[in-house]
């Protein structure tokens, strides 16, 4: 931090350093390279120089013109296309840490049981609804802990953040340093024609995972105003920001083909990958399972520690940014200590569902992948909001002046602009195409299907709440329901879900159909309980 007249300011390597720690991570590095083999590192040198620079460039323009409203994400869209659209924002961003807290807190699962057994042995001994158990005890255990402690969590999670990217540059280091003491490459042979990327279908759904890896950076733009010179500063902090994680990708995914052959990788590399490297660091260094057991102690710290700020601050977000016009009173409930206890049954009774909706998958590893893979689709549609509000911005620039202009010719901004939301949403589209099972197969088909539903569910229930909202403020008893049609409507809902659950599982011929069939009868009988409103206002004609 630089002081100057009384005042604090930023300086721009402080500011790449903290966008460091939010983009890419460890096991960023090993998901991708599972998905792509050797040809990720092309794939990360591509996304650096047409995506991450842009991308960040664009989040600082962003962050200055809207200084006055801290820069969040939701105040950009609102501040350009009004409120309906600003709530929208908010809630597919909130709805997308479902995904990612689910998936933190399977990862909190599989820690705890290397650093308890030493091995990927916990994936063979538990069965798919004793994972889903273990998932939801997590969540229990953490809701308590972000009651009670709420800021030290905060503080914990950059702690354990800092602590997780050591982690990753220590093993890149320590990777180079065993090849120049006589270590061999696993990986061979490496040639041009391994490192080029196939654009094919597999490839296209795999851009989403590549872009949930390096995405974050709107986290660090209301900082751009504590900058002395946004204009001359923030870009050099931006180039910072790149080079950090082009080193960190493009060098930690060589690393992994020293220890890894990209031609015959794990199958559980995802789930178990970061283990198995840190397991054969230590082993090349005779330490054996030294180094496992810290990354083990420092994943389950950061991860704990995340997903208790995340329970919490998403909930608050959502509530808090989008006010009672469009979220029913019942969700803005607060407890005495102001704990929004209704949104956090809400957060917990869909992270419930998206897990269901897994529960039928044939083993834990694929619920596992399945689970993560969803993120790749749902983080990178959050992000097309970023180059949706950008275009916006320059579309009507002089109404939104900005301290730190990325481009300054407004109709070369807007192409780049459109060019980045392009790339991300067909990242999100393709992203729906299942990976890591036989194309075609039946698994294939199931997991296709329930990416759809939770897409459904997740989005369309953001839509639905506005509508609640209205019946309730029109309601004498302010609930948007009677309780027989509270009770109807929550019956058939379970019923359908569990339905389509079962029918999923089963793998039947028709099982397609009959869960299509199934949704349309649960569709019907909740339109048919809830369509009509009781209790309404009177309405005096004067």
């Amino acid at each position: 931090m630089e002081e100057l007249n009384n005042k604090k300011y930023i300086s721009w390597p402080t500011l790449a350093l903290m966008g460091f720690v939010t983009v890419v991570g460890f096991d960023d590095l090993i998901y991708n390279f599972q998905n792509q083999g050797l040809s990720v590192i092309v794939s990360w040198m591509l996304m650096i120089v047409l995506y991450v620079i842009p991308y960040s460039m664009m989040v600082g323009h962003l962050g200055s013109a809207f200084d006055h409203e801290e820069g969040g994400l939701s105040s950009w869209v609102r501040g350009t296309n009004g409120d309906f659209l600003g709530y929208l924002t908010a809630w597919t961003h909130w709805a997308a840490s479902i995904p990612y807290i689910v998936d933190t807190a399977n990862t909190i699962v599989i820690g705890i049981g290397w650093l308890i057994k030493g091995n990927a042995n916990l994936q063979d001994q538990l069965s798919n609804s004793g994972f889903a158990l273990l998932t939801l005890v997590v969540f229990v255990v953490f809701i308590y802990i972000q009651s009670k402690f709420a800021n030290s969590m905060e503080f914990l999670s950059k702690v354990g953040g800092i602590a997780m990217f050591s982690m990753t540059v220590l093993f890149v280091i320590m990777t180079f340093a065993a090849l120049s003491m006589g270590g061999h490459i696993k990986t061979q042979p490496i040639t041009a024609q391994a490192l080029m990327p196939k654009f094919d279908f597999h490839y296209l759904t795999t851009i989403g995972l590549l872009i949930y890896g390096i995405n974050g950076a709107e986290s660090i733009a209301p900082f751009i105003t504590k900058m002395r010179k946004p204009q001359k500063d923030f870009p050099k902090a931006m180039i910072m920001l790149a080079a950090m994680t082009g080193f960190l990708t493009i060098f930690g995914s060589f690393s992994l083909s020293v220890f890894f052959n990209a031609y015959h990788l794990p199958a559980d590399l995802k789930m178990n990958g970061s283990y198995y490297a840190f397991q054969a660091l230590g082993a090349h260094f005779h330490l054996g399972n030294t180094f496992m057991y810290i990354f083990a102690l420092t994943e389950i710290f950061y991860l704990s520690a995340l997903l208790a700020v995340l329970l919490d601050a998403m909930t608050r977000m959502l509530i808090s940014d989008t006010g009672s016009k469009y979220i029913p009173k019942v969700l803005q409930k607060t407890t005495a200590s102001g704990l929004p206890i209704n949104g956090y049954i809400l957060t917990c009774g869909l992270s419930a569902f998206i897990m269901g909706l897994g529960i039928f998958l044939p083993s834990m590893l694929d619920v596992f992948d399945w689970l993560l893979n969803l993120n790749g689709i749902i983080s990178p549609g959050v992000t097309c909001w970023v180059f949706f509000a950008f275009i916006q911005v320059r579309r009507r620039s002089s109404e939104f002046p900005s301290d730190y202009v990325f481009i300054k010719n407004d109709f070369v901004a807007q192409m780049v602009g459109w060019w980045c939301l392009i790339i991300t949403l067909a990242a999100t589209i393709f992203g729906i195409g299942p990976k890591d099972v036989a194309q075609g197969s039946s698994t294939w088909w199931y997991e296709l299907i329930i990416n759809i539903i939770a897409i459904i569910v997740l989005v369309g229930l953001g839509a639905i709440l506005p509508y609640l909202a209205k019946r309730e403020a029109r309601s004498n008893k302010g609930s948007a329901f009677t309780s027989k049609q509270w009770i109807g409507i929550s019956s058939s809902l379970l019923a359908t879900i569990v339905g389509d659950l079962y029918l999923g599982g089963t793998h039947m011929q028709n099982a397609t159909w009959l869960m299509i069939l199934t949704t349309l009868i649960g569709v019907t009988l909740i339109f048919i309980f809830g369509h009509k409103q009781y209790d309404l206002k009177e309405i005096r004609i004067k």
